[in-house]
């Protein structure tokens, strides 16, 4: 029997109009990103209604294309436009029509409003389609650096920042004085005195400004950590007035003016010079928050600081958990979120009451291997009496068994959920620049991912 292949004919043309939809397996993520689409509101985003001037794309087909792009790792507005000639799923969502990337990059600027709500709304869909139960909620909180679309090459230091504005005063000193000398040897070909001091000049002014926002950085620095710094101080006196021997050396004072080292990127201004990686590396980054659901694997509330670290993060990141996953009974977080302020703030009202919401965080970092120790059972710790402080009561909440038992939570929920965005999804460096404009595409990342964890959901609701 002779050898037998499938047909390919590619200079026939097709008979009948395809159907685009007929393309893509009928449980593939574009058919999802389309129908979850079209239950959003997107009634705010403005139009022309007046029917005059070019056609223009519905906003509900611009904002699936984002969302589509996002959670299969296509983000630059070139590449989504390309997308829509090269692949076959982002043909069948724009019905073969081709966004350019003008518009593309137009629609994802100006609409951080929808976003954010496109964001509440598809947790609400969740519900709708009881892939998730919100209610009673236990999240887990944590952050990654994301890198700025910035390099920190392009950055300078207070210390050096200075040095340069001194060399710079001497060198238009000395260009002015060649300028008056009638016999003074000529610059190169194409160079101009007027033009070489004009340039060191505007030089010597953005490095001004970055020394001036340096120290504003310091000062706003060191107002918040003179606060904590003297509630370790009273902290320490309570301890000492009921008997207590206290721990550890007195707490030093902060420093009021800016480091040598403070650094500031021009850039990308608001992005700061962040330990990357393991901490043996430094890269111009951006701090990007999550708190996830730790039943439904979705990110219920999102943010992006440019502080290098979380010390100060974790009530901010809390109070943008959105309303409608309901009341967070749970927090769980790693010891770089811990402060005694920030605990007792999530736990208690101003006037002192509890708020129902209690939080588990590591006081230390500790090894993921697990001694013998470690593993023999061992009877419940007894309560600590009332008047101790937030870090004891702390360190007995994660030694109690449903304690460990929650904290494991973390660890396999909201990391994972990182490891997604950055390896699977492929995001690993924000395209625009600007603490407002950075937290818009977080915020678009964090929605790409959701529904791409609805998909998810959906499925395994499907083969079970």
């Amino acid at each position: 029997m002779a050898t037998r292949f499938v047909t390919i004919d590619r200079d026939t043309a097709l008979l009948l109009p395809p159907d685009l939809r007929e393309w893509v397996p009928a449980n593939h993520l574009v058919h999802f990103v389309l129908d979850a689409v079209e239950q959003l509101d997107v009634s705010g985003v403005p139009v022309n209604e007046r029917g005059s001037g070019s056609e223009q794309y519905p906003p509900r087909l611009l904002l699936a294309l984002l969302i589509y792009s996002y959670a299969t790792g296509t983000f630059g507005s070139r590449r989504i436009e390309q997308s829509t000639y090269d692949s076959v799923a982002v043909r069948v969502l724009t019905a073969d029509t081709h966004p350019d990337h003008d518009t593309i990059c137009a629609f994802r600027r100006a609409h951080q409003p929808l976003l954010s709500a496109c964001f509440v709304h598809v947790l609400q869909l969740a519900q709708q389609l009881k892939l998730a139960q919100f209610g009673q909620v236990a999240v887990a909180v944590d952050g990654s650096k994301v890198a700025a679309n910035a390099s920190k090459h392009a950055a300078v230091s207070y210390e050096r920042a200075g040095e340069m504005i001194a060399q710079l005063e001497l060198e238009v000193k000395h260009l002015m004085a060649k300028a008056e000398q009638a016999d003074a040897t000529p610059l190169q070909e194409g160079l101009s005195i007027p033009a070489e001091i004009v340039r060191r000049q505007e030089r010597q002014a953005a490095l001004a400004q970055a020394r001036a926002v340096i120290e504003a950085r310091a000062h706003a620095r060191y107002t918040a950590e003179l606060a904590a710094h003297e509630h370790k101080v009273a902290a320490r006196q309570e301890r000492a007035a009921r008997g207590e021997k206290p721990r550890g050396k007195p707490p030093a004072p902060p420093s009021p003016g800016p480091q040598p080292k403070d650094q500031y990127n021009f850039t990308d201004p608001e992005s700061r010079i962040m330990k990357a990686g393991n901490g043996a590396h430094f890269e111009q980054s951006y701090n990007a928050q999550a708190a996830v659901d730790v039943e439904s694997r979705l990110i219920v509330g999102e943010r992006v600081s440019a502080a290098p670290n979380d010390k100060q993060e974790l009530v901010p990141t809390v109070a943008v958990i959105a309303l409608e996953a309901g009341a967070v009974t749970t927090v769980l977080a790693d010891s770089g979120f811990f402060s005694e302020t920030a605990v007792r703030h999530i736990e208690q009202t101003a006037a002192g009451a509890p708020t129902g919401t209690t939080v588990y965080a590591a006081m230390e970092k500790t090894s993921h291997h697990r001694s013998v120790a470690d593993l023999e059972q061992k009877p419940e710790p007894e309560a600590p009496p009332p008047e101790v402080s937030v870090g004891e009561r702390m360190r007995h909440r994660l030694k109690t068994g449903s304690g460990k038992s929650l904290y494991k939570l973390r660890q396999q929920t909201v990391e994972p959920i990182f490891g997604i965005i950055k390896s699977v999804m492929g995001f690993r460096q924000f395209l625009l620049r600007g603490l407002e404009k950075v937290s818009l595409e977080w915020t678009l990342v964090c929605l790409a991912y959701n529904v791409r964890r609805l998909h998810t959901l959906k499925k395994q609701r499907a083969r079970a």
